[in-house]
């Protein structure tokens, strides 16, 4: 059973108004265009949450907007804000999306690291994987809000909503779990505010959250891997790194890496632990591809990120290739993605060369 569009049950989860009205008419669209807009981005964000695709959140964000929009004319502030009633359509809507899928995982999430750097490459063409989140205009609540106090796991998903680890993580989560979490500790909601919500008991929400929480610790996610180090720190490493790759220093790559760094590249499946496996198969990567590399700094998920343009030999420009988030603390990398993806691309309106 869903949520109607108000927060009340409704069995065939169609947009309610409080008298059971569809709105349909003109009258007022730049009214609800000017109020909704602010909440657009935060929807998305919330969205991606839940689900680990931008390109699918954008979706649902689409339909939240038609759905409120429906449902407008009838639409009581005396019972929520405008923005949780925005949020509990989008939850409701994810919810539905989410019946039947499976999660979207990162390849350390369903295969062994391989100890190989020159294995071949296995693709996992099916398989549904986790998307970065570009981070232009990202809002969000202050963190550790909704962390319950002295809870690790709660404070580790409040300080670290949209990082890439913890979204991994997340997906982990059955569907109402993974909700709860996200309403009570990143957006602050009151228990009893998400059992309205979700047409639940406020005991069953508790429990779902314990058991959320219980389940990210069992995954081994710590705050280190979600909590952003100082700005300043972070940009010192990747502009080394930056330097590094485009001057195929295998070197000075080897000397920014932790040593249980990992790397991986969706959609393929191969990936890598240590800094010998992570610099060899860097140097496979250059006799594939060349050593004419230039990367632009940019963002994904909170996270320094580095938009790769390769130019092959006979080639007179240099063409987009990856798309590589990094998690880097104590002055060194520790985790890299390395994204492939043409919706990644996308997503980050990266230009398929490269613009000086």
């Amino acid at each position: 059973m869903e949520t109607r569009d108000d927060g009340r049950l409704d069995g065939d989860g169609e947009p309610f108004d409080g008298d059971g009205e569809r709105f349909d008419g003109n009258d007022g669209r730049d009214d609800f265009e000017k109020r909704t807009a602010p909440y657009r981005r935060e929807l998305l964000a919330h969205c991606y949450r839940m689900l680990g695709s931008v390109h699918e959140a954008e979706d649902l964000v689409q339909e939240t907007m038609l759905r409120a929009w429906l449902a407008y004319g009838r639409y009581d502030a005396g019972r929520a804000s405008l923005r949780t009633w925005l949020y509990r359509i989008a939850t409701n809507r994810c919810l539905t999306a989410l019946r039947g899928r499976t999660r979207r995982p990162l390849p350390s999430g369903l295969v062994g690291a391989l100890e190989d750097p020159g294995a071949p490459m296995t693709l996992g063409a099916e398989v549904p994987w986790l998307e970065p989140f570009p981070d232009q205009g990202a809002t969000g609540p202050v963190p550790g809000a909704g962390a319950a106090a002295g809870d690790p796991a709660g404070v580790v998903v409040a300080r670290g909503s949209l990082r890439l680890a913890l979204i991994a993580a997340m997906q982990l989560l059955p569907p109402r779990q993974r909700v709860v979490l996200i309403l009570r500790d990143v957006l602050a909601w009151p228990a009893a505010e998400v059992a309205e919500a979700l047409g639940t008991s406020t005991a069953s929400v508790n429990s779902a959250l314990q058991r959320a929480r219980a389940r990210l610790g069992e995954a081994g996610l710590t705050e280190d891997e979600v909590t952003e180090p100082p700005g300043q720190e972070q940009r010192a490493v990747i502009d080394r790194y930056l330097r590094a790759f485009e001057d195929a220093d295998l070197d000075a790559l080897r000397a920014l890496l932790a040593q249980d760094v990992v790397l991986e590249m969706p959609p393929v499946l191969n990936w890598y632990v240590g800094p010998d496996a992570y610099v060899a198969f860097i140097a496979r990567v250059f006799a594939m591809r060349g050593t004419d590399w230039r990367l632009r700094p940019t963002t994904a998920n909170g996270q320094p990120a580095l938009a790769a343009y390769v130019r092959a030999p006979g080639d007179d420009t240099h063409r987009l290739h990856t798309l590589q988030v990094f998690t880097a603390d104590q002055g060194a990398v520790s985790h890299t993605v390395v994204f492939q993806l043409p919706t990644v691309f996308t997503a980050f309106g990266l230009a398929e060369v490269w613009e000086g």
